[in-house]
């Protein structure tokens, strides 16, 4: 049995929503250091869930999201000054920009996507990303249980999921180019 397209749409909006909305939180919370990387995610999460809106709901277009999305770049640019551990934003940004500009093109949502070899190159990279990631994430959770009345999660963890959610959103994504 397999969901409606656009039931699994609005699914993956509210992923990516409530992923962008924690990172947002957590930019807010962080030391100064970590802020532009959270705020960096927050942006992702809620373009990707922009993105992620079936076709002709909503008042954007292909254009306002790849400009967003350039933006977006720019800042992972920034970010790079930091370290290299800063790279999967500008991956990020770019995949998103990437996916906005085959939409503008009047390609994606099902159409013929970009060229195979970016849009394979991105599929291995995120792919990898989530597998990666979803091993971390099941490695770091062998701790005890959390105590009666404390928190169910490490804020490490959530952020670990957080971003592995992320990852699968643009995986789904890429996917349906």
């Amino acid at each position: 049995m397999s969901l409606p397209a656009s039931l699994s749409a609005w699914l993956l909006v509210l992923l990516c929503a409530v992923s962008g909305a924690y990172c947002l939180s957590r930019a807010r919370r962080s030391e100064r250091e970590a802020r532009g990387g959270a705020a960096g995610e927050a942006l992702m999460g809620f373009g990707m869930a922009v993105m992620a809106v079936p076709a002709g709901i909503g008042p954007w277009g292909p254009r306002v999201l790849l400009a967003v999305f350039c933006g977006a770049v720019l800042h992972a640019l920034w970010l790079l000054r930091g370290g290299v551990h800063h790279a999967h934003h500008l991956v990020g940004s770019l995949a998103m920009a990437y996916m906005a500009l085959t939409m503008a093109d009047g390609h994606g949502h099902g159409h013929d996507g970009g060229p195979p070899l970016v849009t394979g190159a991105l599929l291995l990279y995120f792919a990898g990303y989530v597998l990666l990631g979803g091993a971390r994430l099941v490695t770091a959770g062998g701790g005890a249980p959390p105590v009666a009345g404390g928190p169910s999660a490490k804020p490490a963890e959530l952020t670990r999921a957080c971003r592995l959610a992320m990852g699968i959103g643009m995986l789904a994504m890429l996917l349906s180019l």
